[in-house]
Parts: structure tokens; sequence; C-alpha cells
């Protein structure tokens, strides 16, 4: 019995790490745009920030996830108004604008890289893919949080084994590529001080879904339970992310490189067996894509559905209200897609992040001094 408890609490925690990873493992992610704007472009540098930028996400994450379990508040209007307190009426109400834009900016990247990325591989008309991206998202979504963290574990196993199975011999067989471009950049490095406050801009608009992940907090069964699952979100996470910014080392003195809406596709295309493992990466961008929004759409609607009923159980049947809300943001991401992939993630992205810092970087520092990492005793909080 206590071992098969244990596996029970380890898989919830591996269960959480991975919802951050599919969040992160979005549209612009995925096709390697971002890894390019955020990372790449600043050549050597980005080994380094990119760590940075997983470093200062696990952080965050951990002190959200520990303090929704330690208070027993999950979904994020409730969690931001006990977090920032007798500030909540300003803090609570700036994070609505923060996950308005967040819903405006990752769901669509989502639309915009699954539909190209069908339609590029497998020539799906643009309207069917739409269909099918939309109706994937609708679905999963509106069955709440239990099963998007579900599925998050299962599309994460397939995303990393299917990352090992492009990158690694993509890596290998372009080494020569990748060790000349490493040695071109020590040659002339980029700015330190611009690639490191990318990474951090980057870092912001990541923990604009902050508040969303705290729901999955509630089946923890204690609130250390989040160090171990953020510690496995930050190896998993790092580990990609310093493999997919070495496979695109490759390609960055490639004419096409800075202007291509889905980088990735280069590095496969000049790689080994591109007709075999040209589909697999697509598929795996149209799945990092759609779970992204799932994650976002479901969270909105958990936090609608429980201002319209405060008794809304997000574990229950969906009901009129959850269907309704879930196909309203679904429409509204669509809409948004329509302004294209790199504009997202250039534009979209970046003020976004900039939009977080005072919200969610700064204020968690400032409570982090304050409550000594939230250790005060529970009866003398707000007193």
């Amino acid at each position: 019995m206590g071992s098969s408890k244990k596996e029970s609490r380890l898989a919830i925690e591996i269960g959480v790490a991975f919802v951050w990873f599919t969040t992160q493992f979005g549209g612009g992610f995925a096709s390697g745009n971002q890894l390019r704007q955020y990372f790449v472009q600043f050549g050597n540098w980005a080994f380094l920030t990119c760590l940075i930028s997983q470093l200062i996400g696990a952080f965050y994450q951990w002190y959200a996830l520990r303090y929704a379990k330690r208070h027993n508040v999950y979904d994020y209007r409730s969690y931001n108004n006990s977090f920032y307190g007798k500030y909540s009426p300003i803090f609570s109400n700036l994070y609505e604008l923060v996950y308005v834009v967040t819903l405006c900016v990752a769901p669509a990247a989502a639309f915009a890289t699954g539909v190209e990325t069908m339609k590029a591989s497998f020539g799906v008309n643009h309207w069917v893919g739409t269909a099918f991206v939309g109706i994937f998202i609708f679905i999963v979504a509106v069955y709440g949080t239990n099963v998007v963290r579900k599925v998050a574990s299962v599309l994460s196993i397939a995303i990393v084994a299917g990352l090992f199975l492009v990158y690694i011999p993509n890596i290998a067989v372009q080494w020569g590529d990748i060790q000349a471009n490493i040695a071109a950049s020590a040659a002339a490095p980029a700015p330190m001080s611009k690639a490191l406050w990318l990474s951090i801009v980057y870092s912001a608009f990541q923990l604009a879904s902050l508040g969303l992940l705290v729901q999955h907090a509630a089946p923890f069964e204690e609130p250390d339970d989040a160090k171990a699952s953020m510690t496995i979100g930050f190896f998993v996470n790092g580990l990609i992310c310093i493999m997919a910014v070495l496979g695109l080392t490759a390609i960055t003195n490639d004419p096409n490189f800075a202007k291509e809406s889905i980088p990735l596709m280069i590095l496969v295309n000049k790689g080994p067996a591109p007709d075999v493992l040209r589909p697999i990466i697509s598929i795996l961008i149209i799945l990092g894509s759609v779970s992204t929004a799932v994650n976002m759409i479901a969270g909105m609607s958990n936090r609608v559905c429980k201002g319209l009923n405060p008794n809304f159980d997000p574990t229950a049947k969906p009901g009129k209200d959850v269907i309704i809300v879930t196909l309203i943001c679904t429409v509204v991401a669509f809409a948004i897609a329509q302004l294209g992939l790199n504009k997202i993630v250039a534009v979209g992205y970046k003020y976004l992040g900039y939009l977080t810092i005072p919200v969610i970087i700064i204020p968690y520092v400032i409570h982090m001094i304050v409550t000594k990492f939230d250790s005060l005793p529970l009866e003398n909080e707000n007193k």
C-alpha cells in the first residue's frame, strides 16, 4: 500500500511538471520561432540564457504551487486575491488583464502554427486544418483540469520521445556546422546584456500563465510536493531547451533562418531522412501547439464558470456554462491567429512579457521577502 501511494504521489508530481512543459511547448517553441527570437539569435549566449529562463520559471512556479496548496486556493482569482492580500483590488485585476492578453497570444500562436504546419507538411486545406485544431482544443479543454493534466502527460511523453528522435540524428549529422557556428559566435559574440534581458522577457511571458498552473496543485498531498514537481520540470524543460538550441545552432548561417516562420523545418530538411522526420516533427509541432491552447482555455473556463456559480466543480461532468465559455475562448483564439505566427511571437509575446514583469516578477519577490517565503503561520495571515 505504501509503495502504491508513493507511486501515485510521484505520478501527480510528474503530471504537474509536464503541464508546465506542454504549456511552454506551444506554437512558438515547437516551431523554433521563439527559440530563434529569444535565444539562438544571440549565438553561444543561448546555451546559458535558456537555462536561466527555465530556472526562473521553476522557481516562481514552485512558489505559486506551494502557496496554492498551503492556502487551498486553486482557481486563479481566488489564488490572486489571497496572494496579493490588501493589494488584490489592484493586482488581481491587473492579472486579469495579463491573462486576457495571454489568451490572445498563446492559443492564437497555437492555431497559427498548427494550421500552417498541417498545410505545409500534409497539404491540409487551411479551413479543414483550422476546424481540426479548434475541435481538438475545445473537446479536451471542456472536460476540465484533470483531463488536461492526463492529456499533458501523454502528449509530453510523445513529444519528448519525438524531439529526441528528430534532434539527436540532426545534431549528430550536422555537428560540423554546429561547431563552425559556435566558433563564429565566439569570435564575434552578441551583446550579453540584450541576450540576458530577452531571456528574462521570455521567462516573464511564460509566467503569464502562472495563475492557471495553480489549479493543478489541488491533488498534491502537501505543499512540499511542489518542490519535487518543479525540480522534475526544470530538468525536463532545461534538457529539451539545450537540445533544441544546440540543434538550431546548426542552421544559424542559413539565409532563410531569420525569416522562416518554422525554422525547425530548415534543420529537418538539411538533415538525415527528411521524408521520415518531417512528418514526425510536424505532428509534434501540432500536438505541442494545441496543448498550450488547451491549458490556457481550460483555466479561463474554470475562472469564468466559478464566477457564474460559486459551487462550480471543475471535476464534474461539463455543463452548459463550461461548453459555452470554452467555445467562446476557442473562437477568440482562432480570430487573433489570423495575424500570423511571426508577428505574434516577435511582438505579442514581447509585450506580454513587459506587462507581466510589474504584475508577477516584481511583486512575487516582494511577497517572498515580506512573508519570509510564506513561512508565517496561516492564522497570522493578513493580520
